[in-house]
């Protein structure tokens, strides 16, 4: 009888546990901070939220074809993405705006409408933006000769958007509207060793599928990035994260 008792007892303990867990999952979904992806064939789009900052790209890898890009700062608002863009190619009328955007989840996946198809598709999550490179710099500084030349905050800017394991860069300005380039894909940040696999670029479609590698240390809270360019020019870079 005793047996009896302790295993009825094992038994709905365990019934507990499943049962909390499950209410967990349901009550507690996913973050939005890190990257999500959308992908249909060679279509894809990729969002990386981060640092308070967001960007979204879409993009044909496979026949190296860029398609547009926005981006700007963000906030939650319960169900709705607040988004007041800094940079819009496909309407460039909008930056400066404020959109919204309706999402909810599925389990794992982000339901969103970030196209602009007027529905809510499935994005799955790439990563959880964990990592020591994780947030939206500027660049702040370029070494020349033995000087490091300090670039100030200002409407026109360079931003490096990065979440676990991808990268997007734009350089934009957020007065006139202008627009002047991008390129993303994925990174790995190891052993001092930074390296981009471009999956698109705005402005050379020839870069799509190269990879660059460079020196990388975080020093005082600023990122140091040093080596050649896409065009195999030597260079040194100071970065700094937005908010600081």
């Amino acid at each position: 009888m005793k047996k009896a008792r302790s295993l009825l007892f094992i038994l709905g303990c365990l019934l507990a546990a499943t049962s909390l867990f499950a209410f967990n999952k349901h009550h507690y979904p996913p973050s939005l901070y890190g990257s999500w992806l959308w992908k249909q064939g060679t279509d894809e789009a990729t969002i990386i939220f981060a640092d308070d900052y967001c960007v979204f790209a879409s993009f044909d890898q496979n026949n190296k074809k860029f398609e547009y890009t926005w981006g700007g700062t963000y906030k939650v608002n319960g169900s709705d993405i607040m988004i007041e863009l800094q940079f819009n190619t496909k309407t460039k009328e909008l930056t400066g705006t404020v959109f919204s955007f309706a999402f909810d989840w599925k389990q794992d996946k982000l339901l969103a409408s970030f196209r602009g198809t007027g529905r809510a598709e499935e994005w799955t999550q790439v990563d959880n933006g964990k990592a020591a490179l994780a947030g939206t710099w500027r660049i702040s500084g370029r070494k020349q000769g033995e000087n490091i030349n300090e670039i100030p905050q200002a409407p026109r800017r360079t931003l490096k958007i990065l979440s676990g394991t991808r990268f997007q860069w734009v350089a934009i300005n957020i007065e006139t509207k202008e627009f002047f380039g991008t390129g993303g894909g994925r990174y790995t940040f190891e052993n001092g060793q930074y390296t981009e696999h471009i999956e698109f670029f705005s402005r050379d479609s020839s870069r799509v599928g190269a990879s660059l590698s460079f020196q990388g240390k975080l020093e005082e809270g600023a990122w140091h990035h040093s080596g050649l360019s896409s065009k195999g020019d030597p260079i040194y870079e100071i970065w700094k994260r937005i908010n600081q």
